[in-house]
């Protein structure tokens, strides 16, 4: 991390929403206090009297140059800092509840399929890919080359994967392209057999299959040196959008993975790190629990939850549904990845060995089975995604002390899914406003890479129901208010802050609440000031 004082002074910051300004102590990574603007600071014992470090935050521009300013030093003591927010806005740091943060770091530098609009256009943009990369003398035969993200579910019935259009564009190649929920595989005949999976005329690699076969990618050679310098430039993207924190689902052993992490120096996030049920007796067994610190990680890294995938997603038309898929022949309900026993057990294991439960749930019949099992187990935690629930359902979340880990950006690329595949719902489909309203706690993230690591876009889909103000709102009766959704963006779930609050900060030059159109808000990144973790600046 960049280097700040151990007490920083913020003076003048505005507060978005309103017209209030403030000062704010900064003091050993804590917020020391919160005075309306001009309060004399050091009377409340929060500024020791001599000289400091002082600077102007926004006469430099950040938002234009992309790098944070420099403090202008002037008289001693050195651990002193004053930032003069004057004409910026300051909110608490922000979070990405749900990630799977290698994957995300991963699309830095993997050929991204998110535009191709059919199997052929992704074909096309495959044969670019090799062919630039033969030139560049970066193609190893012998290695995987990896793309991300093809949205087959909005392709037509004629456009969809085949083994022999991508065994046509890479020969023995072997290539391996993951789909945007990560649920599926399109994989050439060279990667099947490398992978040891089974292939058939589409393709395509299955659900569970396709989880196990994908960590085969991070034990390529030179694998570990490529993936250290992705999750760094990961970190910094992050920071320039105000990110503090993330909770990392990635499908691995993420607890001994952070602490070798933030060892090694990436530590420019907060990280909750979640724990598969596969994995969860040998954590217990070592000692671990939810909020347990990690080893090396100066209090930034802590043990997370319980991850368990109940069922499968709206694109792979797995997420398990109490009425059929529609437009599918034969009918089809999705899958769950678990009996409900087995859900049942693996939630009482986490709750009695100190564990939250972090419970992927897309169809509204598994929402209702993991609701069932939290409630038998008195489980705490989240339910993650909650994309589709019955309307019983939607009050049980409150009742039960259960967090809606919600991911609003992935209303606005499944809108057009919904109408194919879930064009009779038994359920109300991305009912934010519904959980609101009944008292349930929201949290919101991207799933990245499903969606891009960005808080403001899950905002602006949160608040604006759709990406683009010449398209109508996606179930405009469900939006939130700005309040709401920019609060579920952060760890303490409020938008402004208060004393005994991390001193994780933002600064930014145009307050969120003016934002009036999806465009605004989406744009607000490049709004980003400075990003201070622990009061120190990553941005």
């Amino acid at each position: 991390m960049a280097g700040m004082s151990s007490l920083v002074r913020i003076v003048n910051a505005g507060v978005p929403g309103s017209q209030d300004r403030v000062d704010v102590v900064l003091r050993d990574g804590v917020v020391a206090s919160v005075n309306p603007a001009g309060t004399d600071l050091a009377s409340h014992g929060a500024m020791p009297a001599g000289a400091h470090t002082a600077f102007s935050a926004h006469t430099s521009n950040a938002a234009d140059t992309g790098s944070a300013p420099t403090p202008t030093p002037a008289a001693a003591p050195a651990d002193e800092t004053t930032i003069n927010a004057d004409g910026l806005w300051i909110i608490p740091g922000l979070w990405d509840c749900h990630t799977h943060f290698t994957q995300w770091a991963k699309t830095l530098g993997r050929l991204d399929l998110i535009n191709a609009r059919s199997a052929a256009e992704a074909m096309d943009m495959l044969h670019r890919h090799l062919d630039e990369r033969r030139a560049a003398g970066t193609l190893d035969p012998d290695a995987f080359v990896v793309g991300m993200r093809f949205r087959h579910s909005l392709w037509a019935d004629d456009e969809q994967p085949t083994l022999a259009a991508i065994d046509a564009v890479t020969g023995d190649q072997p290539v391996a392209l993951s789909s945007a929920d990560m649920h599926c595989g399109w994989v050439n005949s060279a990667a099947a057999r490398r992978l040891g999976v089974h292939v058939d005329e589409s393709g395509l690699v299955g659900e569970l299959e396709w989880f196990n076969a994908y960590t085969a990618f991070d034990k390529a050679p030179g694998a570990a040196e490529e993936t250290d310098r992705l999750l760094r430039e990961a970190e910094q993207d992050a920071a320039s959008k105000g990110v503090v924190g993330i909770r990392d689902y990635e499908m691995a052993e993420n607890i001994d993975t952070w602490i070798k992490r933030f060892k090694a120096g990436v530590n420019n996030l907060r990280v909750d790190a979640g724990v598969y049920p596969e994995r969860l007796q040998a954590a217990i067994d070592a000692g671990w629990h939810t909020g347990r610190e990690l080893p090396d990680s100066n209090g930034l890294g802590r043990v997370g939850a319980m991850k368990l995938i109940s069922d499968g997603s709206l694109n792979t038309r797995s997420a398990y549904c109490s009425t059929p898929y529609s437009g599918i022949e034969p009918p089809t309900y999705g899958t769950l990845s678990y009996t409900p026993q087995q859900i049942e057990d693996y939630m009482r294991l986490a709750t009695e060995h100190g564990f939250d439960i972090a419970c992927h749930a897309i169809g509204d019949e598994a929402n209702t089975i993991v609701l069932n099992a939290a409630a038998a187990t008195h489980a705490h935690g989240s339910i993650e995604h909650a994309q589709m629930l019955k309307p019983v359902d939607i009050p049980r979340f409150a009742e039960l002390g259960l967090t809606a880990s919600i991911q609003p950006q992935h209303a606005m690329d499944d809108r057009d899914v919904i109408t194919r595949f879930w064009a009779n719902p038994a359920g109300i489909p991305y009912p934010f406003k519904a959980l609101h309203d009944v008292g349930a706690t929201l949290r919101m993230g991207s799933d990245a890479p499903v969606a891009p690591l960005d808080p403001w876009l899950a905002i602006s889909a949160a608040v604006f129901g759709t990406e683009s103000s010449d398209r109508e709102p996606f179930q405009s009766e469900q939006c939130l208010d700005v309040r709401t959704s920019l609060s579920a963006s952060t760890a303490t779930g409020r938008d402004r802050l208060a004393a005994g609050d991390p001193a994780d900060v933002v600064l930014l030059d145009t307050d969120p609440y003016a934002a009036t159109t999806p465009e605004a808000m989406r744009a607000m990144p490049g709004h980003v000031v400075m990003t201070l973790l622990r009061g120190v600046r990553t941005y």
